[in-house]
């Protein structure tokens, strides 16, 4: 993906409106080609959910991938960027600082049910002035209920500090089909393959193994939702078979890529 040729957007202004009054701001959007919004940050904490396509959000210690009906949370004040390699539809929910102490304190991807899912499409159509004491003002209390019982999904890649991990990263970040194992990646770190099987564990939380499974995970995610097809996506990510990578999507998501990307389900 070449985000240098997507467009660029200044940060919504939502996120900057100190009013305590207004717990939550929601805003509507559908961009097509794909955006970028570069590295910032604002004192809202921030609800990302697309409604069609896909999201990659990035924080310094980590990446997130959000697909279709799924959320990504950004606490208030954390630098990150976001970026769609395509068109994209999503409805952003902006919360007040003091009101998302009760939400995680790091970046998550959540899974969205159904009830939220109406809420924050009927949040949206409320805009920005809705009176502080009234019925809109309670469905924001109830989203903010709604918001601290979500389930985290596992589609977060995180990031590495040791310089020698971060080669290793790089890599197969370029190349997420990439099948070497430490032994090979060893030379290119300037580390040993135990050393590095350490630090992995110690800097991701996950074994290099894990690690390069969520990688291709969420690069997967990311190829469907620009419409490639299972079967390609399958092939250039080092998978067997398209049946072998939708047996990997269910394990890890509860469901085969078809139910978030329904026209994949065609695998020629």
């Amino acid at each position: 993906m070449n985000i240098a040729v997507l467009p660029s957007l200044a940060p919504p202004p939502s996120g900057y409106v100190a009013d305590p009054e207004r717990p939550i701001l929601a805003v509507a959007s559908t961009v097509a080609g794909g955006l970028r919004v570069a590295w910032h940050s604002h004192p809202r904490g921030q609800m990302l959910y697309t409604v069609s396509g896909v999201l990659r959000v990035i924080s310094r210690s980590g990446a997130w991938i959000v697909p279709p009906r799924q959320m990504v949370w950004v606490p208030p004040a954390m630098e990150h960027e976001v970026i769609a390699a395509d068109s994209v539809t999503l409805h952003a929910l902006y919360v007040e600082p003091a009101r998302a102490a009760d939400l995680p304190a790091e970046c998550r991807v959540m899974n969205v049910p159904p009830l939220l899912h109406q809420l924050i499409l009927r949040a949206a159509e409320l805009g920005h002035d809705y009176e502080a004491e009234g019925p809109a003002r309670r469905l924001m209390e109830v989203i903010l209920d709604q918001l601290g019982e979500l389930q985290p999904a596992a589609l977060h890649l995180p990031m590495a500090r040791d310089k020698r991990l971060q080669r290793v990263i790089n890599g197969l970040m370029q190349a997420p089909a990439d099948g070497r194992g430490l032994e090979q990646w060893a030379e290119v770190a300037g580390a040993s393959a135990r050393t590095l099987a350490r630090l992995f564990v110690k800097e991701t939380g996950l074994t290099f193994s894990e690690w390069r499974k969520r990688l291709r995970l969420l690069e997967a995610i990311d190829r469907l939702g620009r419409g490639q097809r299972i079967t390609r996506v399958a092939q250039e990510l080092g998978y067997d078979s398209a049946s072998a990578f939708i047996a990997m999507f269910r394990r890890t998501l509860g469901a085969p890529p078809s139910r978030y990307f329904p026209r994949d389900e065609r695998r020629g």
